[in-house]
């Protein structure tokens, strides 16, 4: 009697709550795949993630390329995370345009394809459209949102806010820089604009334009093919400047740093010969996870040489939280180079 009174107790549960019940799929790897693989060598449901999903290191910004089939994650106007992504398919094809988060619901079921699990919902329009965690076949097939692997789609609703910026791009429909996004934002973070930021004229050496940003979070990245290191500051360009190389060897490959909490700015020399390294510490981004907590190499500093003027202009807002990048990448807008691959700007924990 007892057994039979259980049966039909579970029984009923499960009448009542059939869906709930449901085990939710999981869709893509579970883990990323390492800092240097570039975007378009990724398979289908693959991914980078090369931030922390924590922290407050300026604004985040999202282009979902409907071409490529492959979303690419900002912060502070640096690229940090990029994935493969399954479109809506024809007749439901995902409007392009320039969308907010409106909504989160990690645990959002559909209210019009029989409760389907959409796990870490993300919406952008109240119609129906959101960036969600689905099936990634390598081509588009939802019924207009953009699917996501499913880790992909947690780190990202835990590190995004509702307000988010995100572009949908298309081939014909929207700029070529926003169709195949490369390792510097090409978007304003705050409204979705798209940049467009001048190259250096010949024979000037820098160019500084802090007003453009007045305050926030600044990031550094240093192009060694490009021979010029950017300045962001809450996601917008402030300051490039040309860059010589004073070592027949550079080191090479994509490396991260951040100045940790604790640390005093450095006096003098960002980038400067070593005397002042102490400050910054290796990031451990996927497949460079031994580097964590690591010195910057006295001898990556000494080969860069940046010019006094422009040095003196960026030393004051070194501080801790301040990240650098350092990649013998191209990334030029107008470069065929590989993509630039970073970045968490996060201290690592010690």
């Amino acid at each position: 009697m007892r057994h039979r009174f259980a049966l039909l107790l579970s029984t009923l549960l499960l009448c009542l709550v059939p869906q709930a019940l449901a085990a939710v799929p999981f869709w893509g790897d579970r883990q990323s795949s390492p800092v240097d693989t570039p975007p378009a060598m990724l398979k289908p449901g693959q991914w980078v993630w090369a931030g922390s999903s924590t922290g407050n290191a300026g604004p985040m910004a999202v282009i979902v390329s409907l071409t490529e089939q492959r979303a690419y994650v900002y912060r502070n106007g640096i690229l940090m995370a990029w994935t493969t992504i399954s479109s809506g398919k024809a007749g439901y094809e995902t409007p392009t345009g320039v969308f907010t988060i409106l909504q989160k619901d990690k645990d959002h079921r559909s209210n019009l394809y029989n409760n389907a699990a959409m796990p870490y919902q993300q919406r952008l329009t109240w119609g129906g459209v959101a960036l969600h965690a689905g099936g990634l076949p390598g081509y588009p097939e939802s019924h207009g949102c953009v699917h996501l692997p499913s880790a992909f789609a947690e780190k990202l609703f835990a590190a995004s806010n509702l307000g988010m910026t995100v572009v949908v791009s298309e081939e014909g429909k929207t700029p070529p820089a926003l169709v195949h996004p490369g390792a510097l934002s090409p978007i304003d973070p705050t409204t979705g604009k798209d940049l467009d930021i001048p190259l250096l004229e010949d024979g000037r050496a820098w160019r500084w334009e802090p007003e453009r940003a007045p305050d926030g979070p600044v990031s550094i990245v240093l192009s060694r093919s490009d021979r010029i290191l950017f300045v962001y500051r809450n996601g917008i360009e402030i300051g490039r400047t040309r860059i010589a190389l004073n070592s027949p060897t550079p080191r090479t490959g994509t490396h991260a740093y951040i100045v940790a909490a604790g640390n005093d700015p450095p006096a003098t020399g960002a980038v400067d010969a070593g005397q002042h390294m102490r400050s910054w510490i290796a990031i451990g981004v996927p497949g460079r996870e031994d580097e964590a907590g690591a010195p910057l190499p006295a001898e990556e500093a000494n080969q860069v040489v940046v010019p006094d003027d422009f040095k003196a202009l960026v030393l004051p807002l070194v501080q801790p939280g301040t990240v650098l990048v350092a990649t013998d990448a191209s990334v030029l807008p107008q470069t065929t180079g590989a993509h630039l691959q970073v970045i968490d700007s996060d201290p690592p924990e010690q």
